[in-house]
């Protein structure tokens, strides 16, 4: 509840007239003013005490948006921790609450892998066959709720969202496309789609009023390449091919923007998802195409970092 897109979604649950109350956990305050969510602020290291929130509270409908990105908030080593300490904590928790009726979990279609490996725009019937550690880490999230879900007899949905860009959400992609110097591959600039930050806490919502119970994939209308995006955001391109992907790697690093590999992965790939069955299971459909949300990138004001102002006597 403390992120953006968490606390984006429990600002919308507090408007349902369905819900009751609302509790939520995380590691940092939540970043908006909630009237009447009751907010835990603990560790996903801390399991007992997330275990015991959970179940004390009981609820009939638990979402999990305990995803770490690798190199938006944290690195890879930490991210993949922090990941499968939350799932193991809430989604076990889950098992031990008698009202739960449904479980809505975040995961990613970077769980379809490359795009050699899939069709051009997978749907949810396309297997899983994650190709990055941060697509393995999504489909760890999927299984184990899967798991619970069977176990308990819930409703399970799993929300498979493309990247998801927003003016406070951190994120790789966001920061590398907004760099001064953007590369790109130069044979192999393949299209990918996003989706807004807003359209995806709208797309919680509906799962949860919906007790969404199988995979469902949230992607922004549309498809852009990153060249198209460089030239849309007035950046300077600097092409590449593969084997100068590890030199630009570094030297973004330095620059603050790390490159983690599922954002090379769709650089260099790109990454599609058919989401036309949300309209069909959710009534829902981002208001947002992909070309919309990156004018909205780069839309966003900058950081502008000024010299020492001098003390005039």
């Amino acid at each position: 509840m403390g992120g953006e897109l968490g606390s984006l979604v429990a600002a919308q649950l507090e408007a349902e007239p369905w819900v009751g109350a609302l509790v939520g956990i995380d590691v940092d305050p939540p970043r908006r003013r909630l009237r009447t969510a009751e907010f835990h602020l603990l560790q996903p290291s801390q399991r007992e005490r997330i275990v015991d929130v959970v179940t004390n509270f009981n609820p009939h409908v638990l979402i999990n948006l305990s995803v770490w990105e690798p190199d938006a908030r944290t690195g890879l080593t930490h991210a993949r921790q922090f990941t499968a300490d939350a799932t193991t904590a809430i989604v076990g928790a889950a098992a031990e609450c008698p009202a739960l009726e449904s479980m809505v979990v975040r995961s990613g279609i970077e769980v379809y892998g490359r795009a050699r490996n899939t069709p051009t725009r997978p749907t949810e019937l396309t297997p899983v066959d994650p190709t990055t550690e941060y697509g393995r880490m999504l489909a760890n999230i999927e299984r184990s709720a899967r798991e619970v879900g069977k176990r308990v007899g819930i409703a399970v949905g799993k929300l498979r969202l493309a990247p998801v860009l927003g003016k406070h959400v951190p994120s790789p992609l966001g920061r590398l496309l907004r760099q001064p110097v953007v590369p790109f591959s130069l044979f192999a600039d393949s299209p990918f789609a996003v989706v807004e930050d807003g359209d995806a806490a709208r797309a919680f919502v509906a799962a949860a009023v919906n007790r969404l119970d199988e995979p469902l994939n949230i992607v922004a209308p549309g498809a852009i390449t990153a060249s198209q995006a460089i030239v849309r955001g007035k950046r300077i391109p600097m092409p590449l091919v593969g084997p100068e992907w590890a030199i630009a790697r570094q030297l973004s690093h330095l620059a603050g923007a790390p490159i983690p590999e599922h954002v090379v992965e769709l650089m260099h790939r790109g990454r599609l998802a058919d989401g036309s069955r949300a309209l069909e299971l959710l009534g829902f459909q981002p208001r947002l195409t992909t070309p919309d949300v990156i004018d909205h990138l780069y839309a966003w004001e900058s950081v502008v970092r000024v010299g020492r102002i001098r003390e005039v006597a």
